[in-house]
């Protein structure tokens, strides 16, 4: 799309101005653009003078002025192998120019186009080949003297054109195996808007409702979009975006597709956002589109929580306390390296199961303190631990909390965050000793705020057993989906072991590089548009996707739990 405008100094560009063309396409390649019908539109004269087409182009009559449907396309080095009716019906959008390579090429537009668009082009050995918008910019000969002339009235003539860089994504081989070109396209091909049949095949995107989790549509098409949910367990999920970005409501789409699908889960839920789930949500606009209709899954979720005065419908989650050893104890609390207090923990342990079978932390500290070596700061700590009340006679036992076909929500809101580590470890390693002898079924478990329970600097209780099961839940059927909004400060050795990534919009530098060394496939393109991403769209990349893809995120089924708290209402 390229031409000269005049411009009157001074005065802002006319609201109005539409794209025209003349009588016959094929024979007056001078396009001018004139006002809409508007009689106070007079300040200014744009016209566009568009490059000389290629001969395919010439005979795609039929696709802009034509009324006859034999309208052919005739082109020697194309003919044989692009589809005469695949190109009459496709719209042309540009042409391409200059030094043309199989990987990219550069496109002059010649209609609207936008970035990250799929685009399609005729290749004589390969047919149709898929490419996406990777660059688009407008070329103008405005220098700063002559727009600072233009400011003080001056009239002023504007060249302008736009180009575009195509990444080349491929096609299918008759074995449907993705390819890229052998040899280079040629320079003046046509570049059409994609087909979405053609963007289905080359990417990968199938629909199969017995194992795919719908998640939204294909950005600016009709396509939807669903995650394989083995893949989903057999290669593990990050949930990746900067605080408000809606990584929580995301997740509520997921698990909706999950508990649809009858997955067993269990969600570590630090801040009680996923109990909502219970409840319907409210019907919202554009719900339409993607066929969402409010439902709850009040009758598919099981909620537990240490504290349940904070978390009034959840059931206990308690530890059986004569089940735990010197060591696991010793770790609940801030001593460390204390050999002393680790040496009187297991003699005051083996003296009371000497006599009983069970005991309680206040007939721990009685002991302790009758012994004269006992020390006083471990007391201390183990009352810090009676007071949070995770310790019982009879602890919650894993077949309560894994139910298959369940989804079970471990709230710990009002639980301190080394308490929280310390559960999310030893329920994870229950999960993962647990499938590893086949006792519960092939499972996923959610983590939100996974920077948490397993950071890239320093070392919390669940580090350990976050990183195996990271590298090798998967082997035994236990899937991992992690949530963050700061994906540097996750383990590194963890969010590389996630093969499937949705990404929402991250504006932190740190993040977005963390980001970029964990996707496989992002363009450079993609990865500058993670921080200008709106809200509602991810970037979408493996769950049986070949290529990252822009996904708008369906509407919520159920109440969103995650919203911010106003301070003012409105």
């Amino acid at each position: 799309m390229g031409g000269a405008r005049k411009v009157r100094g001074g005065e802002h560009y006319p609201d109005g101005w539409e794209m025209t063309r003349p009588p016959d396409w094929g024979h007056n390649r001078n396009a001018g653009l004139g006002p809409k019908q508007n009689p106070e539109i007079n300040k200014a004269i744009i016209i566009y003078l568009l490059p000389p087409l290629h001969p395919l182009m010439d005979g795609m009559r039929s696709s802009f002025d034509s009324e006859d449907p034999q309208s052919e396309v005739i082109d020697d080095a194309h003919s044989q192998d692009a589809s005469t009716s695949d190109l009459s019906g496709s719209n042309v959008v540009g042409v391409i120019y200059g030094d043309v390579g199989t990987v990219s090429f550069k496109c002059s537009v010649t209609a609207p186009l936008e970035k990250s668009e799929y685009v399609q082009v005729p290749h004589g050995q390969s047919g149709m080949v898929l490419g996406q918008v990777d660059q688009i910019e407008r070329k103008t000969n405005l220098s700063l003297e002559r727009a600072q002339r233009m400011a003080e009235g001056e009239d002023m003539s504007i060249e302008e054109r736009v180009s575009a860089v195509i990444s080349i994504l491929g096609f299918r081989d008759g074995r449907g195996l993705l390819q890229v070109p052998g040899t280079p396209f040629k320079a003046g091909s046509p570049v059409l808007r994609a087909e979405d049949k053609l963007i289905r095949n080359v990417i990968g995107i199938n629909e199969n409702e017995r194992t795919g989790a719908y998640i939204g549509m294909l950005s600016g098409h009709n396509i939807k979009i669903q995650l394989d949910i083995n893949s989903m367990v057999q290669k593990h999920v990050s949930v990746l975006a900067k605080t408000g970005g809606g990584k929580s409501y995301m997740t509520g789409v997921i698990l909706e597709e999950l508990m649809k699908h009858e997955v067993t889960v269990l969600v570590v839920d630090p801040h009680g956002e996923y109990n909502s789930m219970r409840d319907a949500g409210s019907r919202v606009d554009g719900a339409e589109k993607f066929n969402v209709t409010p439902h709850g899954y009040g009758s598919k979720i099981r909620e537990f929580s240490p504290d349940t005065k904070i978390n009034s419908q959840a059931k206990p989650l308690k530890f059986t306390l004569a089940n735990m050893e010197a060591k696991d104890l010793l770790e609940l609390t801030n001593i460390k390296n204390g050999r002393k207090e680790l040496t009187s923990l297991k003699k005051a342990i083996e003296a009371l199961r000497a006599g009983r079978d069970s005991y309680t932390l206040s007939d721990l500290m009685k002991v302790l303190e009758a012994d004269e070596d006992g020390s006083n700061a471990l007391i201390q700590e183990l009352e810090y631990l009676n007071s949070i009340e995770i310790f019982a006679d009879r602890g919650t036992k894993m077949s309560e909390l894994v139910v298959k076909g369940k989804t079970t929500i471990l709230n710990l809101r009002g639980t301190p965050p080394d308490i929280q580590s310390l559960i999310v470890n030893r329920i994870a390693t229950a999960l993962f000793e647990l499938r590893k002898i086949n006792e519960i079924p092939p499972m996923l478990m959610v983590v939100e705020e996974a920077h948490n329970y397993c950071p890239q600097q320093g070392v919390t209780d669940s580090s350990k057993i976050m990183r195996t099961v990271a590298s090798e839940g998967r082997k035994f059927g236990l899937g991992l989906i992690i949530i963050t909004q700061r994906a540097a400060k996750v383990d590194k050795n963890v969010l590389s072991q996630c093969n499937t990534q949705v990404i929402l919009k991250v504006t932190n530098p740190n993040d977005i590089k963390a980001i970029v060394a964990s996707v496989e496939g992002l363009s450079s393109g993609m990865a500058d548009e993670i921080q200008r991403l709106p809200i509602g769209v991810a970037i979408v990349s493996g769950g049986g996707v070949s290529n990252p893809l822009f996904v708008q995120i369906r509407p919520r089924e159920t109440r969103h739990g995650g919203e911010s708290v106003k301070v003012i209402d409105d």
